[in-house]
């Protein structure tokens, strides 16, 4: 991906040189393992999960300790922090086009464990967005683990649609369509709930495809294999790939976020249309 020499967004907060001395999360192991399975891309799923850990852990004080960043991790931020405004300028003219103003969300960057007004997390969460905060949350660890322990190709770029994708979670949350959804859930049998946060999760699929045409015709960022990268990462993290892959069967009522060719097939018609019409992902899944 082209990156080097764009503009930097100011909304990122880097808290990876800050350690903390106490007990900030209890219950990793199989809670992480659980939570990993259920919310990566954590999407509305990780107000739910933060509430759950919360109240395995309870209130415990913490002291921080600080680190200078490494020469590696300012150059991924720099990279972050760039991808954040290429995400910024594109949903502003989005936004702007339609008689909306765009709200910026903020990215934090964390190791290990995080604490949110969606609740504290660990990295096993992977990527989410916390629509009480409006900010996205990271553990750049997560891709490394993408590629070892679920074949994703790795590359930049699949950071970049990770990334997207999650701001696709922000849109939702400032159109509406977040609240509308849970409203949806209310009543429905838990098979009926799973479809819907299907549908949230590849609109926002959907959404980092739009963001990626956009972003081409602005700043002709692609390079050779760049969407091989976002496909495989968007591969490896469908629903039906991580069943078989952790729990050898798959069970598709059980889906949250959708099948890998479901994620694939929506990234991609967003990137080949840059149309926000084109993604109603309710009505398509019924």
């Amino acid at each position: 991906m082209r990156w080097k020499g764009r503009r930097q967004s100011d909304n990122v907060e880097d808290r990876r040189g800050m350690s903390s001395g106490g007990k900030t999360i209890v219950g990793g192991g199989i809670i992480g393992v659980i939570i990993l399975l259920i919310n990566v891309f954590g999407g509305e799923n990780a107000q739910i999960v933060g509430n759950i850990l919360e109240q395995t852990q309870g209130n415990q004080p913490t002291q921080t300790e600080e680190r200078a960043l490494t020469a590696n991790e300012l150059e991924e931020q720099a990279f972050i922090k760039t991808v954040l405004a290429d995400n910024e300028d594109v949903w502003t003219k989005i936004f702007s086009e339609n008689n909306l103003e765009y709200r910026k969300p903020n990215i934090v960057l964390f190791s290990g464990a995080v604490q949110t007004r969606c609740g504290n997390a660990t990295s096993d969460s992977g990527p989410f967005y916390c629509p009480a905060d409006q900010k996205v949350y990271m553990d750049l660890a997560f891709f490394e683990e993408l590629k070892t322990r679920f074949g994703a190709q790795g590359g930049d770029f699949a950071t970049a649609y990770v990334i997207a994708h999650e701001i696709g979670h922000h849109v939702q949350t400032l159109l509406g369509t977040s609240d509308k959804m849970r409203q949806m859930q209310q009543g429905k049998s838990k098979s009926e709930a799973n479809k819907l946060s299907v549908a949230l999760e590849l609109q926002a699929d959907f959404y980092a495809g739009v963001w990626t045409h956009y972003n081409q015709q602005m700043n002709n960022i692609l390079e050779a294999g760049d969407l091989d990268e976002a496909l495989s990462a968007a591969h490896a993290v469908g629903d039906d790939a991580i069943q078989s892959k952790m729990q050898g069967h798959i069970v598709p009522e059980s889906f949250t976020h959708g099948t890998s060719e479901q994620r694939k097939y929506w990234f991609l018609k967003g990137y080949k249309t840059g149309d926000i019409t084109q993604g109603n992902t309710f009505d398509e899944i019924r």
